[in-house]
């Protein structure tokens, strides 16, 4: 007979690990697979992971989160535990938990939870295909395998449903921002041609005037955007500005009138966290994104 072999950090304590081996010699099948225990308290500094595990009905097994939780509201009221560069290992370790969910560059906290025999689900930042394989995997590993599931499909077909509405459209030439300086054009950071938000748009029915340069994020300047010469400009923020300070910020880029989107009033500054949070609400970010890239659909 063969089994599976789990890692030593993931597999059942005690009793009823030894119980689970004679099962399996019990079983005579030829082939058996592990099942790793359910865990009850889970802590995610992940954001995006967070709200898919209160989405996939997990959120009762959280307790505790990122210091930069934001949604859904019961995950504001946990406990915090640091973010991705400042992760307290100490407060981790005081609530007891038996999964940890980090980033992929978290080696070091990867490696203080491996000391302590705590296992980690860890996360790695990609592209918007990877929102419903986290969903999936995830969770499968906290017992919610139908929920998750259910919600990757309905995400997958809203998507297609875009991208279906969207084809043979004219798709225009969009510049998305999703950082610079306060009421300035300097310090920009746009999307390149690969990762989460450049998918978004291009699932929106977008052509990424960064597309050829292969890398999640371009240090972008306003001599590469008017030589780029953009039809429409997306700034996506997560935080939200004042309707005055909206209109300041909005003002920076007319100084930039030779651009077609500047000199088509096709500027639009988005404060909505879907549009940077790659989790179960992304679907509706599309959508949103397709409205904006094509008003009169």
């Amino acid at each position: 007979m063969t089994t599976t072999s789990l890692p030593w950090h993931a597999r059942p304590k005690g009793r009823a690990y030894t119980c689970l081996v004679l099962w399996l010699a019990a079983s005579g099948a030829g082939a058996a697979q592990v099942v790793v225990e359910r865990p009850t308290r889970i802590i995610c500094v992940v954001p995006a992971v967070t709200e898919m595990l209160f989405a996939i009905g997990a959120g009762p097994q959280v307790v505790g989160v990122s210091s930069f939780e934001r949604f859904p509201p019961e995950a504001t009221k946990l406990p915090t535990v640091g973010a991705l560069l400042d992760p307290d290992t100490e407060r981790i370790l005081s609530l007891r938990p038996d999964l940890v969910v980090v980033y992929g560059s978290q080696t070091d906290l990867q490696s203080q939870l491996a000391r302590a025999g705590i296992p980690v689900f860890v996360y790695s930042h990609a592209g918007l295909a990877d929102v419903t394989l986290t969903l999936r995997e995830i969770g499968a590993r906290v017992g919610h395998s139908e929920r998750a599931g259910r919600l990757a499909a309905d995400i997958e077909r809203r998507i297609a449903a875009v991208r279906a509405r969207t084809a043979g459209q004219s798709q225009p030439r969009t510049l998305i921002v999703f950082g610079r300086e306060p009421l300035s054009l300097r310090g920009i950071y746009a999307s390149g041609g690969i990762g989460f938000v450049h998918d978004i748009v291009a699932a929106a029915g977008g052509a990424n005037v960064f597309e050829d340069v292969r890398r999640q994020a371009v240090q972008a300047t306003t001599e590469q955007i008017l030589s780029r010469r953009p039809e429409v400009i997306l700034e996506l923020r997560a935080a939200a500005l004042s309707p005055e300070m909206l209109k300041r910020e909005m003002d920076v880029w007319r100084t930039l009138s030779a651009v077609p989107a500047v000199k088509a009033g096709r500027v639009h500054i988005i404060v909505d966290p879907r549009t940077v949070v790659p989790g179960p609400r992304v679907a509706e970010a599309v959508e949103l994104i397709a409205d904006i890239l094509s008003p009169g659909r």
